[in-house]
């Protein structure tokens, strides 16, 4: 089959040919805009679950809808930077100012040229400029150097230009868990104070399963804030549409046993069944798609992750750390018990303490419960199995 014409995408944050079992959010997500239009504003939404489930397609999906909708939709990165707090929040600013740069044209109001202002205000306080928006700074306005100070103060004056369009705000923001605790309590300050106000502003956030935790931590009133939804792996059915309906749009068909293979070998996560998609599109030497070329696409499709998806994670972990996750392969993708692995380990849990941490801020694993800990990212045990016995 031609290679030009492969329907299947693996990739972060790559939207599939097939969005299959994820209506229920994006209906969501337009039924917030719909209500945030109407003037009736409802919480925002917090996406969660471990990575390779398609939680950044779907926010990429959200910020097209809110681009459409014309809203001011800003985009954030946890990880986004090297260069710590300081650097994710120039980051903040500098997108900001460029969607504040598309707001400023013919149409746009006093009030919002003035919320504009407070824009610019924000981001000399933050040191980034070079950005011309077309409006002066707001003295006294989103400058204090407060950043819960001034995130409200600018929400604050954006919204209230916005609501005049029937507009609003929407920060989207990936790996949620990774921005410093000082910047996650002001947007939930943000958030709660928006929601008793009425501003038109929502987050819409994903990270990894522990995402919710981390909030309630930051702000009691977090688990309160926003439609929280956890990220799975697809249904069967869902995970079977995902798979086929691409193919099938160019005239291609698999063998129900090649079919089946493939879906088991994925799990029902979305990127393994691109990735799969993808490598059965490059064997398959006719468009029926047989049990045979499935077996090979499953060992190409594996030593694709074994190259990349995997080793990501794996190469940035120290000895000591390798020596933890090797310690946690043995329970396999269902999580380990802390007090386990310390006997395993022949040590005392304490000891392991600046490990198991360290693996969490590096995002490789963490705790689903109290004295668990698991991997964010599935498959992650057969993999260490499979490196560690090579």
């Amino acid at each position: 089959m031609e290679s030009a014409l492969n329907p299947y995408s693996p990739g972060s944050g790559r939207r599939p040919a097939e969005l299959a079992g994820r209506q229920d959010e994006v209906d969501a997500f337009d039924l917030l805009m719909a209500k945030a239009r109407q003037r009736r504003p409802d919480r925002g939404i917090v996406l969660h679950g471990l990575r390779g489930v398609g939680k950044t397609v779907l926010l990429n999906e959200f910020r097209r809808q809110a681009e459409r909708a014309e809203f001011m939709v800003v985009t954030l990165e946890g990880r986004d930077a090297d260069g710590g707090p300081d650097a994710v929040r120039a980051k903040l600013a500098r997108n900001l100012l460029q969607a504040g740069r598309k707001l400023n044209n013919r149409s746009a109001g006093a009030t919002l040229k003035s919320a504009l202002g407070s824009v610019a205000s924000f981001s000399a306080k933050l040191g980034v400029t070079g950005i011309d928006i077309g409006v002066a700074l707001n003295r006294g306005r989103a400058d204090s150097g407060s950043i819960e100070v001034d995130l409200e103060e600018l929400v604050e004056d954006l919204c209230a230009a916005l609501a005049e369009k029937r507009s609003g705000l929407v920060f989207v923001i990936d790996e949620m868990q990774d921005l410093d605790a000082p910047l996650i309590a002001a947007l939930l300050s943000v958030q709660h104070l928006a929601n008793q106000r009425e501003w038109p502003f929502y987050i819409a956030g994903a990270g990894l399963p522990n995402l919710p935790s981390v909030l309630s931590e930051s702000r009691s009133y977090a688990e309160r804030l926003f439609n929280y939804r956890s990220i799975g792996p697809l249904p069967r059915p869902a995970a079977e549409s995902a798979l086929t309906v691409p193919a099938a749009k160019f005239g291609a068909s698999f063998e129900p046993a090649a079919r089946d293979l493939l879906l088991d070998a994925s799990g029902g996560y979305p990127y393994f069944l691109q990735e799969y998609g993808y490598a059965v599109w490059e064997t398959a030497p006719e468009k029926v798609i047989t049990l045979s070329d499935a077996q090979v696409a499953v060992e190409i499709g594996r030593q694709q992750l074994d190259q990349g998806f995997f080793p990501s994670r794996w190469e940035r972990a120290s000895k000591a750390e390798k020596s933890y996750l090797q310690l946690m392969a043995v329970d396999g993708d269902e999580g380990s018990s802390t007090a386990d692995l310390a006997t395993r380990a022949q040590k005392k849990q304490s000891s392991m303490t600046m490990t198991r941490s360290s693996l969490i801020r590096k995002g490789i694993i963490y705790p689903p419960a109290l004295g668990r800990v698991a991997f964010t990212v599935p498959g992650m045990a057969d993999y260490i199995s499979r490196c560690t016995d090579a």
